[in-house]
């Protein structure tokens, strides 16, 4: 159910999670002004990714996620950015000459 909702392995999701948690504080569950628990790293990631994967407005994970839509949209900049940060090196860099050539 979860490979065919999200469209990875459950693995490869906690290991993102993770990833994003260390490159940024924002993905770290803390109390919040009323002595509450927050959102969890989860519940954050699951909402970006969503609405990355599908195109979908940050109202509309509301209802599942029980997330407003400003954190929505918030934790999709913050989700791009540690993403960026975390794995722009080795992912997210500038094809090479032999790439080039390989891939055509």
């Amino acid at each position: 159910m979860f490979r065919r909702r999200f469209r990875m392995r459950r693995e490869l999701f906690l290991y993102i999670v993770d990833a994003v948690g260390i490159q940024s504080k924002y993905f770290k569950q803390r109390f919040d002004a009323a002595k509450r628990m927050g959102l969890s790293p989860l519940q954050k990631c699951i909402v970006a990714i969503r609405i990355l994967a599908y195109g979908t407005s940050a109202d509309i994970v509301d209802e599942d996620i029980k997330i407003g839509e400003s954190t929505a949209i918030e934790s999709v900049f913050r989700f791009c950015r540690a993403v960026i940060n975390a794995f722009g090196g080795l992912y997210l860099r500038r094809p090479t000459n032999a790439d080039v050539q390989r891939l055509l």
